[in-house]
């Protein structure tokens, strides 16, 4: 990630669903799971991950046994984690190329 504004943009395209199934990628995943827990924290976070998730599934018409309620919890409480690690000073941006480089 480059910018502020390109992670709103990841996240607004989630959101509204305009970004097709076969563009969100893992790493969107996390830039969205990022801005969640930066901006809300981790419960609120997950709510709202679901929240999407569930959404963006649904209007994509993708099989809803693809959610796991496990495995998103897992990556927000990993989210959270490395947030917490990284401390306040750290940029938004140097926080989703830190989780972002986690999946790798």
């Amino acid at each position: 990630m480059n910018s502020e504004h390109e992670i709103e943009s990841v996240v607004r395209g989630f959101e509204t669903c305009e970004t097709r199934a076969d563009e969100f990628k893992h790493k969107d995943h996390l830039v969205v799971a990022v801005w969640y827990v930066h901006n809300l924290g981790r419960e609120a976070a997950l709510d709202r991950m679901r929240e999407g998730l569930l959404r963006f599934i649904a209007h994509h018409e993708i099989d809803p046994k693809k959610y796991s309620e496990e495995i998103t919890s897992s990556w927000i409480e990993r989210v959270d984690q490395r947030l917490t690690e990284l401390g306040p000073d750290v940029s938004l941006v140097e926080k989703c190329n830190e989780v972002i480089g986690l999946a790798r």
